[in-house]
């Protein structure tokens, strides 16, 4: 299917690009952990002797602390105003495989724990409410995840090919979780062995600037995202590699930890390359507030479930279901450019808005924009509002959307996400929609 009807006049953005925040943090001495005892052999718990060094680092004004030559076994750790977490080439800081060294952090200040998607604040890395913090210098983070999953035994099963050994309340959460902080830099450090918790998680932040991170969790484990931002300001990620089993790229703005409502804007994505057997890119969830004025750009996709995703699916009313916001959804000028979409096991494109009788606030969903977006896969865009709340004023320019055969893209059922997202059969859907343009842009099936 082709339409070349396009649209005309101006289009209104509120984006105050933010590419460089910042060159670097300033600090003023390194902090060796190996100084303050901590052994670097891969089986010595060095957990209380990183913090000791985090904790002089803070109390000096702040520094570099410095892992280097080793590997450095550690439970939960918590993050300072002023200190830049420096894993050398030479380091690895590895989780602890024991689950109780990862309990909440019974005095966090920003959030409410309660109200947290898993009710839990527990982390690898955690930060509440600092400033000026980084982690950097080009080592690795190992999440020992294998510790925490167990392949499924039954023989019917779909989507991911293992599931958690504990339940949702006893899982670790999350591996670095930024709450509240302001000037972050994390910039050159590998990232695998997630296990079902999301890898970065920046909820309310302000001026986050995230470069040069592969993250390479295993796409058969659930729940490993990649980079979880949440009701944060000014933030750009670029030039990363992400390899995920859940979505690569998230953008939310769920408030319901935070003691008021905040938005997610001001969000640049330029440079990177997705994999997920989730969504490569996933704007919004349940009862998220307001997201806006957000740019997506020069990105490639391979091997991924679905491509681009805004789906507000109902709430929940089972018991450990706790990832839902209190606001009406707004989802606002956002904008798509030079991305390649290969291997695309569900759509390319969903968006979807449950009825509001399944307890989805929804207010809109209006001025987004694809520029040379190219994809290819097994199923063609999903695109359907719901009455009184349509999808609005979307365009597409020079797009392409094809479908390959069955035979290209095999065992989709076991590709994640897919064995539900697909929506195998229905062919490109337009529903609930309005002012929608396509300017130069082929839907075609074989």
């Amino acid at each position: 299917m082709r339409n070349t009807r396009s649209r005309t006049g101006s289009v209104k953005w509120g984006v105050a690009l933010a590419i460089s925040l910042f060159a670097a943090i300033a600090y003023s001495a390194d902090f060796n952990v190996r100084d303050f005892g901590a052994k670097g052999d891969g089986q010595t718990k060095d957990t209380a002797a990183i913090q000791q060094t985090i904790d002089a680092c803070a109390g000096k004004g702040g520094g570099r602390v410095v892992f280097a030559d080793g590997t450095f076994l550690s439970g939960a750790l918590r993050m300072k105003s002023g200190v830049e977490l420096h894993i050398d080439r030479t380091a690895t800081l590895l989780a602890s495989p024991d689950i109780a060294d990862f309990p909440d952090w019974p005095d966090a200040k920003h959030v409410v724990k309660e109200n947290l998607p898993r009710t839990r604040n527990a982390a690898f890395v955690f930060a509440d409410e600092a400033g000026r913090i980084a982690i950097t210098g080009g080592g690795t983070i190992d999440c020992n995840g294998g510790c925490h999953i167990k392949e499924k035994k039954d023989e019917g099963w779909t989507g991911w090919k293992y599931e958690r050994v504990h339940d949702m309340t006893n899982s670790l959460p999350r591996v670095v979780f930024l709450a509240g902080c302001s000037d972050v830099v994390i910039r050159d450090v590998t990232m695998v062995g997630q296990p079902a918790g999301w890898s970065y998680w920046i909820h309310d932040c302000d001026r986050v600037q995230i470069s040069g991170l592969k993250i390479l969790a295993n796409v058969r484990y659930p729940n490993n995202d990649g980079i979880h931002i949440n009701c944060s300001r000014d933030v750009t990620v670029s030039d990363c590699i992400i390899e995920t089993g859940d979505d690569s790229l998230v953008v939310r703005a769920n408030s319901r930890s935070l003691k008021e409502n905040k938005p997610c804007e001001r969000v640049i994505i330029s440079n990177c390359s997705l994999r997920s057997w989730a969504s490569g890119i996933r704007i919004g969830w349940t009862n998220d507030g307001i997201i806006r004025d957000c740019t997506f750009s020069d990105i490639v996709m391979h091997d991924t479930s679905v491509g681009i995703a805004f789906v507000l699916p109902r709430r929940k009313d089972a018991p450990g279901w706790t990832d839902y916001g209190r606001e009406a959804t707004v989802i606002e000028n956002l904008s798509f450019d030079n991305i390649r979409m290969n291997g695309i096991y569900g759509r390319p494109v969903l968006a979807s808005i449950a009825p509001a009788e399944k307890g989805v606030l929804a207010a809109a969903m209006r001025e987004i924009r694809f520029t040379n977006v190219h994809a290819t896969g097994l199923e063609l865009p999903f695109l359907a509002g719901r009455p009184g709340c349509p999808l609005a004023d979307w365009s597409f320019t020079g797009c392409s959307f094809r479908v390959v055969t069955e035979e290209a893209l095999p065992d989709w059922t076991h590709h994640g996400s897919a064995a539900w997202d697909r929506r195998k059969g229905q062919g490109f859907v337009l529903r609930h929609a309005e002012g929608f343009t396509f300017d130069n842009t082929e839907i075609d099936a074989p």
